[in-house]
């Protein structure tokens, strides 16, 4: 076992190999590759995509690394070009470029439409209005208001040839010319395609476009769905002393735009890592695998869960046996930007402790590139690869990327390029996740430490009408599992700290039970709720009964329009209350009812939802009346919240069952693996 001191000269001999600049050239290299002739693209399963990924295995070689292609199979997408076409009141053409969504439409060539403006989509907007055959422009904020699926899907309903979105704020806040792409969680029969706010502008001048008002236009536009495609994860490999022990750094490389913060700069950070380890001759003990995703910001048709697609088949499909030998994943997202004047490290649960212990070893002058220093957040999110790695049972954490204002106004537009880099941040990168990796691969164990979920857990539960049975039983199991857990804790530093030795076999098969310990307890405690955030699997219903509390007294105070508000906060509600049943029922469906295959890392953790749609249309047709009686519709609230509360009570209790595995799981490891050591 190494030394802090020993590890800190390797860094140091390390760090003079580490070259931004390098990093920064391969990263502009991977913008050559695009689908999308003006406005770039690399989209899942397309060929851009597959170029970009032959340029990082030709990279990957010329490193030193031995480089695999590892295929999977997805639904691809291939954006060419969106133009359309219209004349001011002085007879002159203007063309505005548009982005796209994963959907189907092709022109074929320019083609005349009507389009007409139906103000954020809604139901009751598109009530009034005839958009059969036109195109549907709509002005919504995707970060506040509702997804892109939702009114695509409306309109497609209506019969509309497509709809245009234009970001009324949330994301593209940085320009009036700014563009916008997401994944679409919808069908490819639903065209949408995106506009921005200073060509809608326009548009609006030449044609005097308000609400209900038409305008003639031409678009020329090829956007193509390939269902059950091909593509490749690109993973170079350096070997260490331990060929079956590994460490996985990653980063995506498909991308809309230019992607140069998301995810170029990542792509060429990990090589940029990988170079510098060869350069300096450094001998790793465990084998480290430097792993280029594909297809993480889509690759599924009509899935709620449609992104993260080349971690999720990575290791749920072509390498399984990753789970039980890797013993972290280190995932790389939007590195050369600061994202807030602290950096934050995300991470799952059980690498909290570790991650607090190598930034308190972090050499001053590193750590202070941040005003604020660095720190650790918990735990992993569903909007990066760490998620599905971490889920497959590969302890994960990713740069926090989501704390400052690029996710508003840069993010998936065309000004995701180099005008945002900041060498500064990206250097920080650099040599703090060498650091961390230099620390993991320093390590005879996994530097696990089970009690952190546990405690986060313990802090979760908050309802006050559970019966004191049932809490101080859950209450109960989780302190006995905690003492477990600390003490395991423990003795794996003990180990990694060389204060207590183990044979060969003995540590290779407590490594092996630590990550089946951390699988376990991703598959006991990690569930999602409507908004994809992760949460503790009581957390859900616990909201979902603070609102019906919360609408309960509002009815019977007579403030019908409060309660709606308090209602919506709950499950999928928040549609039920703008567009018609068929379209929430079938993105509902679609969130809960498909093969796991298709749900890919959401299967199995979204709970049932409370359908209340026909509840808010009662209240609001209720508030119309002179003297609006909420009576029935607060009787249905209060018979809600005891379902619900009976719900969360088997819930509790199931996860209560779920603490006495982990405990008696915990308790068996440090007995057969430490028994006559010694404390």
């Amino acid at each position: 076992m190494e030394t802090i001191e020993q590890q800190l000269a390797q860094w140091n001999r390390i760090r003079r190999y580490l070259d931004i600049s390098y990093s920064y050239v391969l990263a502009k290299r991977m913008e050559e590759p695009r689908t999308n002739p003006v406005l770039g693209y690399r989209t899942a399963g397309s060929r851009a995509e597959f170029e970009t990924g032959e340029l990082l295995a030709a990279e990957m070689r010329a490193i030193g690394l031995s480089v695999e292609k590892h295929r999977f199979t997805l639904d691809g997408w291939d954006f060419h070009h969106a133009r359309l076409t219209y004349k001011d009141e002085e007879g002159r053409e203007h063309t505005a470029e548009l982005g796209g969504y994963q959907t189907d439409f092709d022109t074929k060539g320019p083609r005349h439409y009507t389009l007409i403006d139906a103000g954020t989509g809604t139901a009751a907007e598109l009530d009034r209005l005839d958009v059969r055959g036109k195109l549907v422009l709509v002005h919504i904020n995707q970060r506040n208001d509702w997804w892109i699926n939702y009114p695509a899907y409306q309109a497609h309903l209506r019969g509309a040839a497509a709809i245009l979105a234009v970001q009324a704020g949330g994301y593209g806040e940085v320009d009036e010319q700014a563009l916008n792409a997401q994944n679409i969680c919808g069908p490819r029969e639903a065209p949408a395609f995106s506009m921005s706010r200073k060509d809608a502008a326009g548009l609006a001048r030449a044609a005097g476009l308000g609400f209900g008002r038409c305008a003639e236009v031409t678009l020329d536009a090829k956007s193509t769905v390939m269902p059950e495609t091909e593509s490749y994860n690109i993973v170079g490999t350096l070997p260490g002393e331990d060929a079956d022990e590994m460490i996985v750094v990653s980063a995506h490389y498909d991308s809309y735009f230019e992607g140069f913060q998301d995810d170029n700069t990542a792509v060429s950070l990990m090589l940029g890592m990988a170079r510098a380890l060869k350069l300096a001759g450094y001998k790793p003990k465990k084998t480290l695998v430097f792993c280029a995703f594909a297809a993480e910001e889509w690759g599924v048709i009509d899935s709620r869960y449609d992104w993260s697609t080349g971690a999720y088949n990575q290791i749920f499909r072509v390498r399984p046996d990753w789970a039980g030998r890797v013993i972290a994943n280190i995932n790389l997202e939007l590195p050369a930007h600061a994202h807030g004047k602290k950096h934050r490290v995300r991470s799952v649960y059980e690498l909290k402790r570790f991650l607090s212990e190598c930034i308190r070893a972090l050499p001053a002058e590193v750590a202070n590139l941040y005003p604020k220093g660095v720190g650790v957040v918990c735990p992993v999110q569903t909007w990066s690869d760490d998620f599905s790695m971490a889920i497959g049972g590969v302890p994960s954490m990713v740069d926090e990327f989501g704390g400052g204002r690029f996710m508003a106004t840069h993010y998936h537009s065309q000004f995701d390029n180099d005008g945002a880099y900041d060498e500064k941040v990206y250097l920080f990168h650099h040599l703090f996740y060498t650091w961390v990796l230099l620390r993991l691969d320093g390590c005879v164990l996994p530097p696990l430490d089970f009690a952190e979920r546990l405690w986060a857990l313990d802090a979760s539960l908050t309802n006050q009408k559970l019966s004191a049975q049932t809490e101080g039983s859950f209450r109960k199991k989780l302190a006995e599992a905690a003492r477990r857990a600390d003490k395991l804790t423990r003795w794996v530093w003990k180990v990694n700290q060389g204060e207590v030795e183990l044979s060969e076999e003995e540590r290779v098969a407590l490594r092996r039970r630590l990550l089946e310990i951390f699988r376990l307890a991703q598959d006991c405690f990690v569930r999602l709720d409507w908004s994809e955030n992760a949460i503790f699997p009581h957390e859900n219903t616990q909201a979902n009964l603070n609102a019906l509390h919360t609408a309960a007294w509002q009815l019977a105070a007579g403030m019908g329009k409060q309660a709606v508000e308090s209602l919506c906060a709950i499950d999928d509600n928040h549609y039920a209350n703008a567009f018609d049943p068929a379209v929430v029922d079938y993105f509902a469906d679609k969130a809960r009812n498909q093969p796991p295959e298709r749900l890919m890392w959401g299967a199995g953790r979204l709970q049932e939802r409370l359908a209340l749609g026909s509840l808010l249309r009662r209240i609001k047709a209720e508030e119309k009346a002179e003297k609006p009686d909420h009576a029935a519709a607060l009787a249905q609230v209060k018979q809600l919240k005891k379902d619900q509360q009976e719900l969360l009570k088997e819930i509790v209790k199931a996860e209560t069952a779920d603490l006495a595995r982990l405990s008696r799981t915990l308790k068996q490891t440090t007995g057969e693996f430490f028994a006559g050591k010694g404390e």
